[in-house]
């Protein structure tokens, strides 16, 4: 797969996006990301890039020429086929587990970073094939909100991650959220593992793992219930969940 980001900052996105498991996975080759500067795009001489919006209003509004240039600059995958364009925007859709899979299954995204009080509009009509939200708040840029979607995306991808299972189990993947964790040492601070993950029961492990997984989700996320797929075994425990006393 291969990832492009449009950005004035492409050293910022570099340097999030170049360490710890992603960085091992695009020098393994498991995925390509490449960082453009919207700036060496620019036909101004100044190498401005925004200019006061029409109307009035406050700050400024990147230009769409040098946005439209650079994208039009970036490498496709399939020759003749527009990348899918990603515009990181605080109105965009909310990005979610299942919008990182789809994400995931494409051969080619680009993410473009606004800044500023945001990008031309005709950019968006012109180009943009929809805009993703982090959350509903706002950044000076959306440098930190691209490389959010392309550490997501790049988890999913075969052999970034030891195997399947490492994503699978994790929150969000199913709809319900992670079971607790623990490590050495079995009592830390008065605290204890609990007796049944030293037991060695595999099974009995793994049914009390998917139950504390429900737990966590009826506790923190019910919301996430709702749209859950969940088997016959974990109907059973969320119902002897809900039975427990208050």
């Amino acid at each position: 797969m291969r990832i492009d980001i449009l950005t004035l900052f492409p050293e910022l996105c570099e340097s999030v996006l170049s360490e710890s498991i992603i960085g091992r996975a695009r020098a393994a080759g498991h995925v390509t990301i490449q960082c453009h500067n919207i700036r060496d795009y620019t036909l101004d001489k100044h190498q401005r890039v925004d200019d006061a919006p029409y109307g009035g209003g406050m700050g400024m509004v990147m230009q769409a020429q040098p946005i439209a240039d650079c994208f039009k600059a970036v490498p496709e995958v399939v020759p003749g086929k527009k990348p899918h364009l990603i515009y990181m925007s605080p109105q965009g859709q909310t990005l979610t587990q299942e919008k990182v899979k789809e994400l995931a299954g494409m051969e080619q995204i680009v993410l473009l970073c606004g800044h500023y009080e945001g990008v031309d509009e005709r950019v968006l009509d012109a180009l943009v094939d929809e805009e993703i939200s982090i959350g509903d708040y706002v950044l000076t840029g959306g440098e930190l909100p691209a490389c959010t979607v392309a550490d997501a995306v790049c988890r999913m991808l075969p052999g970034v991650l030891p195997n399947e299972d490492a994503y699978e189990i994790e929150s969000h993947y199913s709809h319900l959220l992670e079971y607790p964790q623990y490590t050495r040492p079995a009592v830390w601070e008065g605290r204890a593992v609990p007796d049944i993950l030293l037991s060695g029961d595999h099974a009995k492990v793994h049914r009390y793992q998917k139950k504390e997984a429900l737990r966590n989700t009826l506790k923190k996320r019910p919301d996430l219930l709702a749209s859950a797929d969940l088997s016959e075994e974990e109907k059973q425990l969320l119902a002897e969940l809900q039975a427990e006393p208050q």
